[in-house]
């Protein structure tokens, strides 16, 4: 791992870690858009209609949508880089696994994963370490797997460091990326686009929304 990378995962750890309980406490069932819980409905269908293995809710914070796949008959489990975070789903969720680990090296054999949900969870990983979080998509899902990725948007990219966030101290890099740009690295990667959706900022949000789901070939 290099310094750059852990850099980047120590950072987002500690700022996540600082910030869990307000978190989890403003943001208790996380999706509060029909839309958004709508795509989850589409994303689960395509995971079991694809068969049993399990799916990885990667940067699954309090857990809420680890939850919401399980309802719908996905053998969900959940994985963050935030040890607070994952204290915290698994005291909200006892009945589910949660585990702490990175996107960009996933402790998980190759060809084992069902689907891929990353939602809101890629916005924190560097423009040059996007590729190998790709890479791992790929290297750890079964043939015919969706991924379906959610992330803040907008008609061009750009980073937002943050330095406080619910009156906690934090170092937070935010990166904002094109349906265009996430695509391309998707193909890259060896993953079929499916389809791209978009929707405007909503109550309190400040930036669209972009969903792209995806499937391994």
């Amino acid at each position: 791992m290099s310094d750059s990378t852990a850099d980047f995962l120590q950072t987002t750890r500690t700022s996540y870690d600082a910030i869990a309980k307000e978190y989890a406490r403003r943001f208790p069932h996380g999706l509060p858009h029909p839309l958004d819980r709508g795509l989850i409905t589409v994303f689960a269908e395509l995971a079991t209609a694809n068969g049993t293995a399990p799916v990885a809710d990667l940067g699954s914070g309090p857990g809420f949508v680890t939850a919401l796949l399980q309802e719908r008959g996905v053998p969900a489990f959940g994985v963050d880089v935030s040890p607070a975070m994952v204290s915290l789903a698994r005291e909200a969720h006892p009945q589910l696994r949660f585990h702490v680990g990175s996107m960009t090296s996933l402790d998980l054999p190759d060809a084992t994963l069902g689907g891929i949900l990353a939602l809101y969870s890629t916005i924190h990983v560097p423009d040059d370490r996007l590729p190998a979080a790709f890479a791992e998509f790929h290297r750890t899902l079964v043939p015919g797997a969706p991924v379906l990725l959610a992330f803040q948007s907008g008609t061009e990219a750009g980073r937002l460091h943050l330095t406080e966030r619910f009156g906690h101290e934090i170092a937070l890099d935010y990166y904002w990326r094109t349906p265009e740009q996430v695509t391309e690295l998707l193909t890259e990667a060896g993953l079929e686009p499916v389809a791209t959706v978009r929707r405007e900022p909503a109550a309190e949000e400040k930036r669209p929304r972009a969903f792209l789901l995806a499937r391994k070939p």
